[in-house]
């Protein structure tokens, strides 16, 4: 980790500049470390960027301190990957606030756009982690990425199913990335570690501190297609994620609970409001693998004719669909698979272009001009 990232870092520490108008900064600069060396007449062009920012880019002096933080980062083992690198998450850089850099322990891919948040109750019933359980194996076995903010109850369960079902994770912190928050989760840490990604937008050495955990939620959801609520009360930062989220023009699921239970109240108050009804995983699906194809994120169409390793189920519920286009139901009963293998097999072939969904949900084999 050399020089080049030390203009990034110097971002994150420039008065008066926060990731709202970084982000502007990189739309009139391209390459946002460019501000260093920019003119003041040129930093006044970029809009909204305030004097104090301008003024502190201009006269910016605290390189030493920088390149001890770069020390810091490199004994971590920790990773950093700047907002132009291509293997910055790209569903985070269309927020509007994404963070100049992100420190990482672990590796973060390409095919990570294929994830949903699960957050919830520190405390959470007997119920709330089952539900977050089963949410979390449901999804991680249909390839999705479990992202969740590593805490206690409800996000510590989400994590450690997905690891166990044999999927990924990304864990987003509200201090530094180089060690586990809460303490009790380090062995979770590690394990997140090594099957995803640990990540935070706070240098080494940050504090937990209470006024971070907001910030860091606009991140959980903006790495994903959609957060799901499992058990909240009224005032839970898991509201503050859902709200983001909708901000953010991402899907918003919540999980009925026990009528008159606090931890209950959050999650109906965002159905009352909107958010889709989930009780097991496919209410989860059948809503995000439209939103896939339509926001480019599925594999190029491909042939009709299935690769080699399409397993033989595939192959049969493939068939069917050539055919002539089927309900969901009679893709069921006609492949005598159970339910659950066929909206995996379902969501697998839409997502590689060769079946598409139909109103009511219909599916139907792609076919060549």
């Amino acid at each position: 980790m050399g020089n080049d990232y030390a203009p990034w870092l110097a971002l994150c520490r420039v008065k008066g500049l926060g990731c709202v108008s970084f982000k502007k900064l990189a739309g009139q600069l391209g390459d946002p470390t460019k501000a260093f060396s920019a003119s003041r007449s040129e930093l006044e062009a970029v809009e909204d960027l305030r004097g104090e920012a301008i003024d502190s880019l201009v006269h910016f002096d605290e390189w030493a301190e920088i390149e001890n933080e770069l020390s810091r980062i490199r004994a971590a083992g920790v990773t950093l990957i700047a907002f132009t690198d291509p293997s910055y998450p790209a569903r985070l850089r269309t927020i509007a606030d994404p963070p100049p850099v992100l420190y990482v322990k672990g590796e973060l891919r390409a095919d990570d756009t294929k994830a949903v948040a699960i957050v919830g109750s520190r405390s959470a019933s007997d119920y709330g982690r089952r539900v977050a359980r089963d949410l979390a194996r449901g999804l991680a076995s249909a390839g999705f990425v479990v992202v969740s903010g590593m805490a206690r109850g409800i996000d510590g369960m989400a994590h450690e199913t997905a690891i166990n079902s044999g999927g990924r994770t990304i864990a987003v912190l509200g201090s530094g990335v180089e060690r586990a928050y809460p303490p009790e989760h380090d062995k979770l840490y590690q394990r997140i570690s090594n099957n995803g990604a640990v990540l935070s937008e706070l240098p080494i050495g940050t504090r937990p501190m209470a006024f971070h955990f907001p910030a860091r939620n606009r991140l959980i959801s903006g790495l994903s297609l959609g957060v799901v609520v499992v058990e909240a009360t009224e005032k839970s930062g898991s509201l503050i994620t859902a709200s983001l989220a909708v901000e953010q023009g991402r899907e918003v699921f919540a999980v009925p609970g026990e009528v008159g239970a606090s931890r209950s109240r959050g999650a109906h108050r965002l159905i009352r409001q909107g958010a889709k009804l989930v009780e097991n995983v496919d209410d989860i699906l059948e809503e995000i693998a439209p939103q896939l194809l339509s926001r480019g994120d599925a594999a190029n169409a491909a042939p009709l004719a299935l690769p080699q390793s399409a397993s033989a189920a595939a192959r049969k519920v493939f068939a069917l669909l050539e055919a002539g286009s089927l309900q969901i139901d009679e893709v069921i009963e006609r492949s005598g698979l159970l339910a659950q293998r066929v909206l995996e097999i379902l969501l697998e072939l839409e997502l590689q272009g060769y079946v598409r969904q139909l109103p009511g949900k219909r599916y139907a084999a792609e076919r060549t001009n």
